[in-house]
């Protein structure tokens, strides 16, 4: 996925470089991607990325969001990538990238079927608590996103932790569950962005280099998660920019609106986000900056309570 490049681009950058300098810009390297939390569940340390804007005050219920990477990478890559803290700085919110497992440096979300899916989801409903003993977190704003195998463990959540994540936000989302997988019927809001050239994640579904287990069709999950959400059957289809089109389904259920952003020619890439390696993940447009349209998007949803 786009995962294995920016380890692929370290190790290259690294292996061109006098062997003098290779221990210092490793060190440097170590600084600038290193976690800053961690506990143990399930039996495994788990570790996170915590940024929390100067603008933060105690008395004040603050939104939380959390960001998922893609297979292969950690908390600081999906940071640099997705550039959630420039927008939590101008907007007052706190933002943490929890990582999969798999040691140091490269991790996985185990959002595919296996005995170990759950402790995953523990791990990110233990780590809401964690930060709520610390922060006055909004418990009706807390919304969860991610990129390839993240945005898979975006829809795991919604259908797990649906009465803590308020809505999820979804990118080159690798679905790798059946969606008769997911029994919570609740209404959970969701926005998507997919490029039509993701040769890693085919917008049309099927296999592709990193897996032959078919992927879903793009458009036909959102149509899924529209008839999840109760939505109205005709969905709105606008064009946004020359590169993109918006399909918006709503009339739904507790106005959970369903959202896909279509990205002609985009690669398995965050569009808006941190540049990436063209060659190996394909174009990354600058049409429409997804981490911006997703929080304008989940501003619009608190938890519907019951």
């Amino acid at each position: 996925m786009k995962d294995r490049r920016v380890v692929l681009g370290a190790a290259l950058a690294l292996i061109g470089l006098p062997v003098v300098i290779v221990p210092i810009e490793a060190v440097s390297f170590y600084a600038a991607n290193r976690d800053n939390g961690s506990f143990v569940s399930s039996g495994e340390k788990r570790d996170y990325l915590l940024y929390v804007p100067r603008s933060y005050d105690r008395s004040k219920p603050t939104p939380l969001v959390i960001s998922m990477h893609g297979a292969g990478l950690w908390g600081a890559a999906q940071r640099e990538t997705s550039q959630w803290n420039e927008l939590a700085d101008r907007r007052g919110f706190i933002v943490v990238y929890p990582s999969g497992v798999g040691g140091k440096g490269v991790r996985i979300w185990r959002a595919e079927p296996g005995p170990d899916l759950m402790k995953d989801v523990r791990f990110i409903s233990e780590l809401i608590d964690t930060l709520k003993a610390s922060y006055n977190i909004d418990s009706t704003r807390i919304y969860a996103n991610g990129l390839s195998n993240g945005g898979g463990m975006s829809f795991v959540l919604s259908c797990t932790l649906s009465d803590r994540i308020a809505a999820v936000g979804m990118v080159a989302a690798a679905q790798t569950l059946p969606w008769s997988w997911c029994t919570d019927h609740r209404a959970v809001p969701m926005i998507a962005f997919h490029g039509t050239a993701d040769t890693a994640i085919p917008y049309n579904g099927g296999v592709s280099w990193i897996s032959t287990r078919p992927f879903p069709s793009t458009p036909g999950w959102a149509a899924n998660w529209a008839r999840r959400n109760r939505c109205g059957a005709n969905a709105v289809e606008s064009a946004v920019a020359a590169d993109v089109t918006r399909r918006t389904y709503t009339n739904c259920a507790d106005n959970a609106a369903v959202v896909l952003y279509t990205v002609r020619g985009g690669g398995h890439t965050w569009p808006g986000g941190g540049p990436l390696p063209e060659w190996f993940v394909g174009r990354t447009t600058r049409s429409i900056d997804a981490t911006s349209l997703m929080w304008s998007f989940f501003i619009e949803h608190p938890l519907a309570r019951k």
